[in-house]
């Protein structure tokens, strides 16, 4: 069984990471690929690509420019702990020990524009590539056209005997994965909060319920799908009812900062 994850845009290169454990992301040959091709996006080109001011657009120039390979623990940081955000915060990874970070590098995968797949422990220098910008390139229009069936490959190789995703990715993301390429079975949670008398998506609590749910797993070492139906964190709850097939809601009524 294997989690996916969305990346964040927010990065945290400030503080050092929690673990000296690391390994090595294993697409660094296509993300080789892409940096040549970023590297020759000017500071205009990055603002208007990815719709961001002047500053946050010199950054990533300087950030493409500076990038290079090998990684090390001095020019990198682990993936889990450098990328911050609302799925990131669930997670809460600085409080897991060292069993628990063990079960999310065997069993969470990060998707990337610039890495493809992450492991959580994988070393990763700082970037801001998202998928769904069309961000033309070697091999065509936009970073879904460059990995192609890429992702989807790899993640048949990690997910073993019984193949089964629990996708936990947003829709931007999750369309990077080839699903006529992928053998595996796929369980998409969806977290919804009582508003106005009916349950509803809160983005916001949305993406924190994703990191929630890894870190349920990762605390109860969960190895067979049916048991995130016990998922319960800060008043989530499985709902039979308004679940179908693989897609499975998990609602609540009060978010805990509400009471």
């Amino acid at each position: 069984m294997l989690f996916l994850l969305s990346p964040a845009k927010t990065l945290d290169y400030e503080n050092a990471a929690l673990s000296d454990e690391f390994t090595q992301p294993r697409m660094l040959d296509e993300s080789a690929l892409l940096i040549d091709d970023a590297k020759k996006l000017t500071s205009a080109d990055v603002s208007a690509l990815m719709g961001v001011s002047e500053k946050i657009a010199d950054l990533n120039v300087e950030r493409f420019d500076q990038w290079q390979i090998p990684f090390n623990a001095q020019n990198a940081k682990q993936a889990v702990y450098a990328f911050k955000g609302d799925v990131y915060t669930g997670l809460n990874v600085e409080t897991c020990q060292a069993d628990q970070v063990s079960y999310l590098q065997e069993h969470v995968r990060i998707l990337s524009g610039l890495y493809g797949l992450l492991k959580p422990l994988d070393l990763m220098q700082a970037y801001r590539l998202e998928m769904g910008i069309k961000f033309e390139n070697v091999r065509g229009p936009n970073l879904y056209k460059f990995w192609g069936d890429r992702i989807s490959n790899l993640l048949n190789q990690d997910a073993g005997a019984a193949p089964l995703i629990v996708n936990l990715a947003s829709n931007e993301y999750f369309k990077a994965v080839d699903k006529r390429a992928l053998n595996a079975r796929i369980v998409t949670p969806v977290f919804k909060d009582l508003k106005n008398g009916a349950y509803k998506i809160v983005s916001f609590y949305a993406k924190k319920a994703r990191g929630l749910m890894v870190r349920y797993a990762a605390d109860n070492f969960i190895s067979d799908v049916e048991g995130l139906k016990g998922f319960d964190y800060e008043g989530y709850a499985f709902n039979a009812e308004l679940s179908e097939g693989d897609t499975w809601v998990f609602t609540r009524d009060v978010p805990p900062n509400s009471k």
